[in-house]
């Protein structure tokens, strides 16, 4: 199928976060959708999980988030209607939180609970951040830690404590729009979220014809609590998945936890070498305590393989 226009001018061969359409020299929408199933059983906080989850990828781009639609497969027999008003009173919370309206949406009855949202951005067309368009000599930056993917299948199979449950809520709920300031004046080259594909994932997306990667290990940084749960085997399916994915570009071993399927995971900046110090300083006075150098971006054919685990 074509998909070809000439005001779209976000990539449809690089898995972009979101659609950028170009509607003037100064004015792009950025437009995206995603929905996920419950990972907590708070239905307020499960809502903001999902909202944060659906809006990150217009942070992704560079963008400001302008409106929302909410997206509900409701299970009436399971779910009360209480409980839905809480799943869409923290998904506005979270949409309200960044500056956005929710603008209505649509409900169908489904048997499994699954949450949303649509949402529709503006950014300047001359400056968004693709994924695709880092440079050799960039530094990676991740902002959030790893392990949420393995923090929900221990939540979901009660192996959890409250403490851990907390901590995985006030991550997987902190918006990625708070990256934006810190890095408005710096060099960033390329920019994607991390989610369902896990880090590994998302990072070979990131890849072009002209670098590869180097990866710091040790600098990655995962939850402890995630780290424990992996040990114990609570991982989802798509983490062995993403794995499976990946295992033909990594040159290393490299931990499972490095292609943990995540909800809502930071973003990975490919920033200019020069502005990396500074990049990590302005994300952890902006509540990015974790936010990283993770990685460099190296000339295709330094190494045999596309991203090399060090």
């Amino acid at each position: 199928m074509n998909f070809a226009n000439a005001n779209l001018i976000s990539s449809l061969k690089s898995n972009e976060d979101a659609s950028v359409f170009k509607l003037n020299e100064n004015l792009a929408l950025v437009q995206t959708l995603d929905f996920i199933t419950p990972v907590v059983d708070d239905p307020y906080y499960y809502g903001q999980i999902a909202a944060a989850n659906s809006l990150s990828d217009v942070f992704a781009m560079g963008g400001e988030v302008l409106t929302a639609l909410n997206i509900v497969g409701f299970d009436a027999c399971n779910v009360s209607e209480e409980a839905l008003k809480q799943i869409m009173r923290g998904g506005l919370d979270k949409v309200k939180e960044c500056g956005g309206a929710v603008v209505g949406g649509h409900s169908i009855a489904t048997l499994e609970m699954y949450y949303g949202l649509s949402v529709t951005g503006r950014v300047d067309p001359k400056h968004f951040w693709a994924n695709n368009t880092a440079k050799v000599g960039d530094v990676l930056i991740l902002t959030k830690p790893l392990g949420f993917g393995a923090l929900s299948t221990a939540i979901k199979g009660d192996f959890c404590t409250k403490e851990q449950i907390f901590e995985a809520i006030k991550f997987m709920s902190q918006l990625n729009f708070y990256a934006l300031t810190p890095m408005k004046e710096l060099r960033v080259n390329a920019c994607t979220d991390i989610t369902g594909f896990g880090f590994l994932g998302h990072l070979s997306e990131m890849l072009n014809d002209e670098i590869c990667f180097e990866i710091y290990a040790d600098k990655v940084p995962i939850l402890q609590s995630a780290r424990d749960m992996a040990n114990f085997g609570l991982l989802p399916e798509g983490s062995y998945k993403n794995r499976e994915f990946v295992k033909d570009k990594v040159e290393g071993e490299f931990d499972i936890l490095l292609c943990d399927a995540q909800t809502s995971g930071g973003l990975l900046f490919s920033v200019n070498q020069n502005d990396a110090i500074l990049a990590v300083k302005n994300l952890k006075n902006a509540g990015y305590e974790f936010a990283s150098i993770v990685g460099v971006v190296k000339e295709k054919f330094t190494q045999n393989l596309p991203i090399k685990i060090l």
